[in-house]
């Protein structure tokens, strides 16, 4: 089996594509927030997941669990709302990885571009779970 034919097969390898490309949209959101807005490691963190939730919510939605997404207006942003809420546990995960390394790891694990991909890793299975059984779940 080829990769894309597995990648079409599995749900979560979807969502892991889904959230790989995010990881990327998180990096340059972060790098925006420390070197643009001159928010800081802590804040810039927080701005970027707003704005990378977002893009995996969209993402995920048509790619990962189209038939279970919502198709308008206010059940969309019902989605997305449950979407954010579900996936504040990843990143609450996610940001305490994150704000232990840049505070307490030597170089260069006190990164905040390393410390935001270990972070991002450690919220995978959460956020993949939780979207699973709660955002996108059948009706």
């Amino acid at each position: 089996m080829t990769l894309s034919e597995r990648i079409r097969e599995s749900r979560f390898l979807r969502f892991a594509l889904v959230g790989g490309t995010g990881f990327f949209v998180n990096e340059a959101m972060l790098f925006v927030a420390i070197h643009f807005l001159r928010l800081g490691a802590y804040a810039g963190g927080i701005f970027a997941f707003l704005v990378t939730v977002t893009f995996t919510w969209w993402g995920n939605r048509m790619l990962t669990f189209r038939q279970q997404a919502a198709h308008h207006g206010i059940a969309m942003a019902e989605e997305w709302a449950k979407f954010v809420a579900a996936n504040l546990i990843g990143f609450a995960v996610n940001y305490a990885v994150y704000v232990s390394l840049v505070t307490f790891a030597p170089a260069p694990f006190d990164s905040p571009y390393l410390a935001l991909a270990f972070g991002t890793l450690a919220g995978l299975i959460f956020n993949f779970t939780l979207s699973k059984r709660f955002v996108f779940r059948a009706s």
